[in-house]
Protein backbone atom coordinates (compact mmCIF):
# COMPACT_ATOMS: atom_id res chain seq x y z
CA UNK A 1 0.00 0.00 0.00
CA UNK A 2 2.83 2.25 1.03
CA UNK A 3 4.04 2.28 -2.55
CA UNK A 4 0.87 3.24 -4.01
CA UNK A 5 0.18 5.71 -1.87
CA UNK A 6 3.54 7.54 -2.86
CA UNK A 7 2.09 7.26 -6.81
CA UNK A 8 -1.14 9.35 -5.54
CA UNK A 9 -0.71 13.32 -7.05
CA UNK A 10 -4.70 13.57 -7.86
CA UNK A 11 -6.64 16.79 -6.80
CA UNK A 12 -9.03 13.96 -5.26
CA UNK A 13 -6.36 14.12 -2.38
CA UNK A 14 -6.06 18.09 -2.60
CA UNK A 15 -5.39 19.55 1.30
CA UNK A 16 -4.90 15.92 2.93
CA UNK A 17 -1.16 15.49 3.84
CA UNK A 18 0.64 12.83 1.86
CA UNK A 19 0.92 11.05 5.43
CA UNK A 20 -2.56 10.47 5.54
CA UNK A 21 -2.87 9.02 1.78
CA UNK A 22 -2.54 5.37 4.01
CA UNK A 23 -5.43 6.03 6.12
CA UNK A 24 -7.37 7.37 3.32
CA UNK A 25 -7.13 3.75 1.49
CA UNK A 26 -7.45 1.87 4.11
CA UNK A 27 -10.84 3.23 5.63
CA UNK A 28 -12.18 3.96 2.10
CA UNK A 29 -11.10 0.18 0.49
CA UNK A 30 -9.31 0.20 -3.30
CA UNK A 31 -7.56 -2.20 -5.20
CA UNK A 32 -5.31 -1.76 -8.36
CA UNK A 33 -5.80 -2.18 -11.89
CA UNK A 34 -2.91 -3.05 -14.70
CA UNK A 35 -3.66 -2.40 -18.28
CA UNK A 36 -1.87 -2.43 -21.86
CA UNK A 37 -2.48 0.03 -24.83
CA UNK A 38 -6.21 -1.00 -26.00
CA UNK A 39 -7.85 -2.18 -22.83
CA UNK A 40 -11.33 -1.84 -22.40
CA UNK A 41 -11.68 -0.72 -18.25
CA UNK A 42 -15.12 -0.61 -18.34
CA UNK A 43 -17.53 -0.99 -21.59
CA UNK A 44 -20.78 1.42 -21.98
CA UNK A 45 -23.95 -0.08 -20.07
CA UNK A 46 -21.29 -1.40 -17.25
CA UNK A 47 -22.56 -0.05 -13.80
CA UNK A 48 -19.50 1.66 -12.47
CA UNK A 49 -19.37 1.60 -8.33
CA UNK A 50 -15.72 2.81 -8.10
CA UNK A 51 -14.09 5.55 -9.09
CA UNK A 52 -10.62 5.27 -10.94
CA UNK A 53 -7.52 7.41 -10.83
CA UNK A 54 -4.90 7.42 -12.96
CA UNK A 55 -1.49 6.58 -11.83
CA UNK A 56 0.36 6.67 -15.35
CA UNK A 57 -0.98 6.29 -18.45
CA UNK A 58 -4.32 7.62 -20.26
CA UNK A 59 -7.65 6.88 -20.92
CA UNK A 60 -9.96 7.28 -23.39
CA UNK A 61 -13.94 8.48 -23.11
CA UNK A 62 -15.38 6.57 -26.03
CA UNK A 63 -19.05 6.56 -27.22
CA UNK A 64 -19.79 4.38 -30.38
CA UNK A 65 -23.02 5.33 -32.09
CA UNK A 66 -25.42 3.16 -33.98
CA UNK A 67 -23.79 2.76 -37.17
CA UNK A 68 -20.70 1.75 -34.76
CA UNK A 69 -18.52 4.69 -35.27
CA UNK A 70 -16.22 5.19 -32.34
CA UNK A 71 -15.70 9.12 -31.25
CA UNK A 72 -13.48 10.11 -28.51
CA UNK A 73 -15.31 12.27 -26.16
CA UNK A 74 -12.43 12.93 -23.73
CA UNK A 75 -8.63 12.01 -22.87
CA UNK A 76 -7.88 12.02 -19.65
CA UNK A 77 -4.47 11.48 -18.31
CA UNK A 78 -1.65 10.96 -15.24
CA UNK A 79 -3.64 11.98 -11.98
CA UNK A 80 -7.34 12.55 -13.17
CA UNK A 81 -10.13 10.58 -12.02
CA UNK A 82 -13.15 9.14 -14.21
CA UNK A 83 -16.14 7.19 -13.76
CA UNK A 84 -17.29 9.66 -10.75
CA UNK A 85 -20.50 10.71 -13.30
CA UNK A 86 -22.04 7.16 -12.82
CA UNK A 87 -20.99 5.94 -9.94
CA UNK A 88 -22.74 8.99 -7.97
CA UNK A 89 -25.67 9.09 -10.40
CA UNK A 90 -29.05 7.80 -10.04
CA UNK A 91 -28.56 5.17 -12.49
CA UNK A 92 -24.79 4.02 -12.47
CA UNK A 93 -24.81 2.65 -16.16
CA UNK A 94 -22.14 4.26 -17.92
CA UNK A 95 -22.94 5.41 -21.36
CA UNK A 96 -19.53 5.53 -22.87
CA UNK A 97 -16.47 3.01 -22.58
CA UNK A 98 -13.76 3.65 -20.87
CA UNK A 99 -10.76 2.64 -23.16
CA UNK A 100 -6.70 2.90 -22.05
CA UNK A 101 -4.86 4.45 -24.82
CA UNK A 102 -1.43 3.47 -23.53
CA UNK A 103 -0.21 1.18 -20.93
CA UNK A 104 -1.86 2.72 -17.56
CA UNK A 105 -2.05 1.67 -14.12
CA UNK A 106 -5.34 2.72 -12.06
CA UNK A 107 -6.23 3.17 -8.81
CA UNK A 108 -9.91 2.15 -7.80
CA UNK A 109 -11.50 3.77 -4.95
CA UNK A 110 -15.05 2.61 -4.13
CA UNK A 111 -17.72 5.92 -4.69
CA UNK A 112 -20.44 4.99 -1.80
CA UNK A 113 -17.75 4.61 1.02
CA UNK A 114 -15.44 7.61 -0.40
CA UNK A 115 -18.24 9.78 -0.30
CA UNK A 116 -19.72 8.90 3.70
CA UNK A 117 -18.00 9.51 6.67
CA UNK A 118 -17.24 6.05 8.27
CA UNK A 119 -17.52 5.34 11.82
CA UNK A 120 -14.43 6.55 13.12
CA UNK A 121 -15.65 10.35 11.19
CA UNK A 122 -12.29 10.76 10.34
CA UNK A 123 -11.72 14.58 8.83
CA UNK A 124 -11.07 13.64 5.60
CA UNK A 125 -13.99 12.32 3.76
CA UNK A 126 -14.94 15.64 4.02
CA UNK A 127 -11.98 17.09 1.89
CA UNK A 128 -13.11 13.90 -0.22
CA UNK A 129 -16.09 15.19 -0.93
CA UNK A 130 -15.26 18.86 -1.44
CA UNK A 131 -12.60 17.53 -3.91
CA UNK A 132 -15.11 14.73 -5.76
CA UNK A 133 -17.52 17.90 -6.13
CA UNK A 134 -15.14 20.40 -7.81
CA UNK A 135 -14.16 17.12 -10.31
CA UNK A 136 -17.10 16.92 -11.00
CA UNK A 137 -17.65 20.39 -11.96
CA UNK A 138 -14.45 20.64 -14.26
CA UNK A 139 -15.36 17.46 -15.50
CA UNK A 140 -18.70 18.82 -16.65
CA UNK A 141 -16.72 22.30 -18.12
CA UNK A 142 -14.63 20.06 -20.60
CA UNK A 143 -17.87 18.38 -21.40
CA UNK A 144 -19.35 21.71 -21.83
CA UNK A 145 -16.29 22.92 -24.10
CA UNK A 146 -16.73 20.06 -25.97
CA UNK A 147 -20.00 20.49 -27.42
CA UNK A 148 -19.01 23.95 -28.52
CA UNK A 149 -16.41 22.48 -30.40
CA UNK A 150 -18.92 19.75 -32.01
CA UNK A 151 -21.89 21.91 -32.22
CA UNK A 152 -19.65 24.31 -35.44
CA UNK A 153 -20.61 23.08 -38.72
CA UNK A 154 -17.21 23.23 -40.83
CA UNK A 155 -14.28 21.46 -39.63
CA UNK A 156 -12.29 24.87 -40.12
CA UNK A 157 -14.24 26.16 -37.37
CA UNK A 158 -14.35 22.84 -35.45
CA UNK A 159 -10.45 22.88 -35.70
CA UNK A 160 -10.00 27.02 -35.01
CA UNK A 161 -12.20 26.62 -31.99
CA UNK A 162 -10.75 23.49 -30.11
CA UNK A 163 -6.98 25.27 -30.78
CA UNK A 164 -8.29 28.32 -29.48
CA UNK A 165 -9.60 26.64 -25.92
CA UNK A 166 -6.27 24.98 -25.33
CA UNK A 167 -3.98 25.87 -22.81
CA UNK A 168 -0.16 27.94 -24.06
CA UNK A 169 2.48 29.14 -22.57
CA UNK A 170 3.94 30.43 -25.70
CA UNK A 171 2.72 31.22 -28.64
CA UNK A 172 2.93 27.67 -29.44
CA UNK A 173 -0.33 25.04 -28.51
CA UNK A 174 0.71 21.31 -27.95
CA UNK A 175 -1.88 19.68 -28.47
CA UNK A 176 -2.24 15.67 -27.11
CA UNK A 177 -3.39 13.66 -29.78
CA UNK A 178 -2.19 12.76 -32.99
CA UNK A 179 -4.34 13.60 -36.51
CA UNK A 180 -6.53 9.89 -35.83
CA UNK A 181 -7.21 11.15 -32.20
CA UNK A 182 -7.77 14.60 -33.48
CA UNK A 183 -10.50 13.32 -35.88
CA UNK A 184 -12.21 11.56 -33.27
CA UNK A 185 -12.27 14.26 -31.08
CA UNK A 186 -13.27 16.54 -33.97
CA UNK A 187 -16.14 13.67 -35.08
CA UNK A 188 -14.88 14.05 -38.47
CA UNK A 189 -12.95 12.21 -41.07
CA UNK A 190 -9.13 11.98 -41.05
CA UNK A 191 -8.87 12.69 -44.85
CA UNK A 192 -10.59 15.54 -44.72
CA UNK A 193 -9.20 16.98 -41.49
CA UNK A 194 -5.54 16.68 -43.23
CA UNK A 195 -6.84 18.43 -46.27
CA UNK A 196 -8.17 20.99 -43.82
CA UNK A 197 -5.22 21.21 -42.16
CA UNK A 198 -3.14 21.64 -45.58
CA UNK A 199 -4.93 24.48 -46.69
CA UNK A 200 -5.33 26.53 -43.07
CA UNK A 201 -1.52 26.19 -43.29
CA UNK A 202 -1.28 27.53 -46.87
CA UNK A 203 -3.33 30.39 -46.31
CA UNK A 204 -1.31 31.34 -43.29
CA UNK A 205 -3.65 30.77 -40.82
CA UNK A 206 -2.43 28.25 -38.78
CA UNK A 207 0.82 26.85 -38.82
CA UNK A 208 1.79 23.43 -37.53
CA UNK A 209 4.23 20.25 -36.80
CA UNK A 210 3.21 17.09 -35.93
CA UNK A 211 1.22 17.91 -32.84
CA UNK A 212 2.28 21.56 -31.96
CA UNK A 213 0.89 24.62 -33.54
CA UNK A 214 0.69 28.29 -34.04
CA UNK A 215 -2.19 29.99 -34.92
CA UNK A 216 -1.41 32.98 -36.87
Amino acid sequence: MKEIAKKIHSTLFDGIEPENYLAVLGCTGYHLGKYRKGDIVAFEAENIRHIGIILSGTVDMIKEDFQGDKYMLLRLGRDEVFGETFACGSDSASIVTFMVSEDSEILFMPFSRMMHSCSKACAFHHRLIENMLRIIADKNRELLQKVEVVSKRTIRERLLVYLSMQPCKSEYIEIPFGRTELAEYLCVDRSALSRELVKLKAEGIIDYDRNCFRIL
